[in-house]
């Protein structure tokens, strides 16, 4: 019986230890941060600033990364005409295009974190107060803010908390959600 009984207890303590091994090898944290990879290859002058604009987010928010280059889950385009505006094809997946005409009239790290932003989740606020970045160029071309309020910064943890997030954007084009008109032209009409 008490060689039964030393088995038991070293065939416990051996798969105690196999477990605890494991455990330590592997620890599961109880928050994981999400990456969501941005392309800026058709970003042209832009490239730079998603960076910029990329390093705002991260430092803003918790439960995601933004990381450049390594996959597709956002990608940057710089454009001429038609406006700044973002599409978002699923919770950090989608495009963002950031007109260069626009770029002249607003700051563009304002725009590029702005239009980020709608990836990220959040919808534009009208209101025209320079600290909220969701307000756009409702705020005026002086307006130059590029950081995330701190109720718009939490308000993206909480959506990412417990997300993953996919390897590559979504391809399904019905479920987009296209976000235009947040950075209206101060340009005065030719003609």
């Amino acid at each position: 019986m008490t060689s039964r009984l030393s088995r038991l207890a070293v065939a416990l303590v051996a798969t105690a230890g196999a477990t605890l091994a494991v455990t330590v090898a592997n620890p599961a944290p109880a928050s994981a941060a999400m990456t969501i990879c941005y392309n800026t290859s058709q970003a042209g002058s832009f490239a730079g600033t998603a960076n910029q604009a990329a390093s705002i987010w991260n430092n803003a928010t918790v439960n995601l990364t933004l990381s450049a280059n390594c996959g597709s889950n956002l990608r940057i385009y710089q454009i001429t005409g038609g406006g700044s505006y973002a599409v978002r094809t699923s919770l950090g997946n989608g495009r963002v295009y950031i007109d260069t005409q626009q770029a002249a009239q607003y700051s563009p790290l304002r725009i590029m974190t702005h239009e980020i932003g709608h990836i990220l989740g959040l919808p534009d606020n009208y209101n025209g107060n320079c600290s909220l970045l969701m307000s756009g160029g409702s705020a005026g071309t002086s307006c130059t803010n590029p950081y995330p309020s701190s109720a718009e910064a939490s308000r993206v943890s909480n959506l990412f908390a417990g997300t993953r997030i996919a390897t590559e954007r979504s391809t399904d084009r019905a479920g987009s959600e296209i976000f235009r008109d947040s950075w209206p032209s101060t340009l005065t009409p030719v003609g």
